[in-house]
């Protein structure tokens, strides 16, 4: 049981670093480009911009535990262990693939992980929304 901790934990802590550096990209971005930009194609576009962004943070943290799991030899193949890291990451739960009993609890740490990340990541979307219709609002 402490194994898949002692295993997990630093991925945790690698994609918890992903997810700020996304997040405070995600706000530097919506700054430079739109942050002074006024109506409603300006916040479709920063929306979209950012939603990527952000898609693409959560892409990279699914591939950290699919690398992972292939380097645990829990997978032949990387595409196996990325599907595998998704089904869990989105805590879908499919059971359509099953890990060895020494690292199946590595399952349910990444979900945890990944309702956390994906929770941050649905704030980060909800800030830059919240703040172009304030700032509609003022205008």
């Amino acid at each position: 049981m402490l194994l898949p901790l002692l295993m997990g934990m630093p991925v945790i802590l690698c994609n918890m670093l992903l997810q700020s550096l996304v997040s405070v990209w995600c706000i530097r971005f919506y700054i430079k480009r739109f942050h002074n930009k006024e109506g409603a194609f300006a916040g479709v576009i920063a929306l979209f911009g950012i939603i990527t962004i952000v898609l693409l943070g959560n892409l990279l943290q699914i591939l950290l535990w699919g690398m992972l799991f292939l380097w645990l030899g829990e997978f032949n193949t990387l595409l196996d262990a990325v599907y595998h890291s998704g089904v869990n990451f989105a805590t879908l739960g499919y059971g359509d693939i099953v890990m060895s009993p020494q690292w199946k609890l590595l399952g349910p740490l990444e979900a945890v992980n990944g309702a956390l990340m994906i929770g941050l990541s649905g704030a980060c979307m909800l800030a830059v929304l919240q703040h172009h219709i304030r700032k509609q609002l003022t205008i």
